[in-house]
Order: C-alpha cells, then sequence, then structure tokens
C-alpha cells in the first residue's frame, strides 16, 4: 500500500511546491532620474482594469503588461508625451486621470458643475416655496376673536 501512495504524495509535494501567485519583478532603471521619471509616468496612467487605481497601484496583469510597455519605450528614449500619445491612441482618453478638454470630454469636466449648480437651484426654490406659504387670510372679526384667545392664554400662564 506504501508504494501506490507514493507516487500521489510526490505529485502533492510538487504541487504544493509550485508559486501561488507570482510577483512582477519591480522595472527600475539604473538612473535615478529616469526612475523618477518612470514612477511618475505609471502614477498619471488609470489602471483600464482597476478603474480607480493608478497603474503604480494595481496588481492586475494588465497593468503589469503596461508598466513593462511603459519601462521598455522609455528605455528605447521616447518622451513621455510620445508614451502618452500612444497609450491614449491604443485605449482613449480614458486611460488619463486628467483627460484633455476635448469635444468628447466636456461633459467629463462640466457635468459635476451643472449638478451642483441644478442642486443649489433646487434647494433655493424649495426654501423659497416653503417660507412664501402663508396662513389663510383673517378677516377682521377672526383677527380679534385670535387676539382675545391669545391673550387669555398670555394671562393664563
Amino acid at each position: 500500500m506504501v508504494n501506490f501512495l507514493r507516487p500521489f504524495s510526490l505529485i502533492l509535494v510538487l504541487l504544493l511546491s509550485l508559486p501561488v501567485h507570482a510577483e512582477d519583478t519591480p522595472l527600475e532603471f539604473k538612473n535615478p532620474a529616469m526612475q523618477d521619471r518612470y514612477m511618475s509616468l505609471i502614477k498619471e496612467i488609470r489602471c483600464l482594469v482597476c478603474q480607480n487605481e493608478s497603474l503604480a497601484d494595481s496588481h492586475a496583469d494588465l497593468a503589469g503588461d503596461l508598466r513593462k510597455d511603459i519601462f521598455e519605450m522609455m528605455g528605447s528614449g521616447k518622451s513621455n508625451k510620445e508614451i502618452i500619445d500612444f497609450l491614449v491612441q491604443r485605449y482613449g482618453d480614458f486611460v488619463l486621470y486628467n483627460p484633455p478638454l476635448k469635444g468628447n470630454t466636456v461633459l467629463l469636466w462640466f457635468l459635476p458643475f451643472v449638478f451642483l449648480i441644478i442642486a443649489i437651484f433646487t434647494v433655493v426654490y424649495f426654501v423659497r416655496q416653503r417660507t412664501a406659504v402663508a396662513g389663510p387670510d383673517l378677516s377682521g372679526d377672526e383677527k380679534d376673536e385670535l387676539d382675545r384667545f391669545l391673550g387669555d392664554k398670555k394671562n393664563e400662564v
């Protein structure tokens, strides 16, 4: 029976020895200025998988591939503008955390302000409506009766 379990135990040991999650090897330039430029550039680019993280912060496979592509483009001498233009051409303005003001991004820039203005006008309108609502007009006799009633109440206190 021991001979029967030996191959299975060997396979189990081999499977358990495999890495569960392979981490990206950090991409680093030997030149500190290039490394700073690389780090600032990958912080400006949005991860297309995570969408609310930069490439520097993301652990997605696509982010790792993009970091590697940017590293290689910088190593080949491309400027930040050339790299950003390549990424925008390939993935659109969404890849940038600060998309440029264009015809197709106007809503991204101004829609929050439009909503804010609409909210302010709505609040002002409802506050004015609430203060404008007054009680019904009273006749002279009704006003006198109300004054007598309130006067009696003041004397009781």
